[in-house]
């Protein structure tokens, strides 16, 4: 028998958010590392995935007291749309481009429609938190 509802099976952060003890690097070396890497274009998920299996930083907020996307706000080099808005455009894209060849395919067609309406509320609640302009506009073209 199967139940419903999602599985709880994810990995949990301690309870007591302390600065570890291995962690060896002062929070000025580390928003040091996070904007370098930033700047070889790496995405802030994909920076906070090094930090912890390269260099043994499980939270760059228990080390620096900021997020990866506030260093890179305060070092001026935001990102221009946030990155799980960017991965659904970019899914939305691979999709249509998909159906442009497969018109008979409605069960990518219904993904299609679940994805854009997740970028379309997505888009509108970082409207009104004002990480997206008012006048921003989605493009698959």
């Amino acid at each position: 028998m199967h139940s419903r509802k999602k599985g709880k099976s994810h990995s949990n952060r301690p309870p007591h958010p302390v600065k570890p003890s291995w962690v060896k690097m002062s929070p000025k070396e580390v928003e040091e590392l996070v904007v370098n890497l930033a700047r070889k274009g790496v995405p802030p998920s994909k920076i906070g995935v090094i930090l912890r299996d390269t260099y043994g930083i499980p939270l760059v907020k228990l080390v620096t007291g900021k997020k990866i996307n506030k260093i890179l706000e305060d070092a001026g080099a935001p990102m221009d749309i946030p990155e799980d808005l960017k991965n659904l455009i970019k899914k939305a894209k691979i999709i249509k481009r998909h159906l442009e060849t497969h018109r008979k395919d409605f069960h990518s067609k219904r993904g299609f429609l679940l994805t854009l309406s997740k970028i379309h509320r997505l888009e509108k609640y970082y409207k009104r938190i004002g990480r997206l302009p008012k006048n921003w506009k989605l493009d698959l073209g």
